[in-house]
């Protein structure tokens, strides 16, 4: 048996060895209405950018119970994974761009690819292109409507730059929605409490009790 480094109930090991073999895995989501097929390759060092994480469903789910109209809405998810989110916002015609890191990307545009329409993309196909928070953002425009983060805060160090990244990409007065599993162990309780709010009015939209997860809603404040 392959043993790797992290091998117990962290979702997050410290390396990319979390899959021993390179497998994909399709699976049919059905969510706001759409039937969407995400392929999820794991141990192709993709790490946790390969699964379908359960605040990502969340997020969409809370949409749908909520009316939240992401038709016509110019639309960014970062660390979008496997796309699942942003694939179903395009589906329903908003303007989407997915980010992650370049190890990602690959994955992203084949799940876009697999999940276009029949009659076509109602609004633009989805642009997939790499974004490194606090390093690149500023490459992008602040011109957004909606910024969508699913399970992404579970890196203490990458806090402060995703606070920056978010920053930026909100500051024409985009709105975030952020779906996050609240894990201790990772201080993801702190990036809503301590680090998020040093610069955005924040507000929690729902809790999940049996599955710890939380829906956060955030806008910059006008004076940052």
């Amino acid at each position: 048996m392959t043993t790797c480094a992290g091998d117990n109930d962290d979702p997050f090991p410290v390396d990319d060895c979390l899959f021993a073999e390179t497998f994909a895995q399709d699976n049919i989501y059905n969510v706001m209405g759409e039937e969407v097929k995400i392929r999820q390759v794991f141990g192709a060092n993709l790490g946790v950018a390969a699964p379908v994480w359960e605040a990502a469903l969340h997020l969409c789910g809370f949409f749908e119970e909520q009316c939240v109209e992401v038709r016509g809405r110019r639309v960014i998810e970062l660390g979008a994974g496997t796309g699942v989110v942003g694939i179903v916002a395009a589906r329903l015609g908003a303007a989407v761009t997915l980010t992650d890191l370049p190890v990602v990307l690959s994955q992203l545009q084949a799940n876009v690819s697999a999940n276009m329409p029949a009659s076509g993309w109602p609004s633009a196909p989805p642009t997939v292109l790499p974004l490194s928070w606090g390093e690149d953002h500023m490459n992008f425009s602040s011109d957004w409507d909606l910024v969508l983060c699913a399970d992404i805060v579970y890196l203490p160090e990458t806090y402060p730059l995703l606070v920056q990244t978010l920053a930026h990409l909100c500051e024409s007065g985009a709105v975030a929605y952020l779906s996050s599993k609240m894990r201790k162990e990772h201080r993801t309780p702190s990036f809503y409490e301590e680090h998020l709010p040093s610069r955005f009015n924040v507000e929690l939209l729902h809790h999940d009790d049996k599955e710890n997860i939380n829906i956060y809603r955030a806008s910059l404040r006008k004076n940052q």
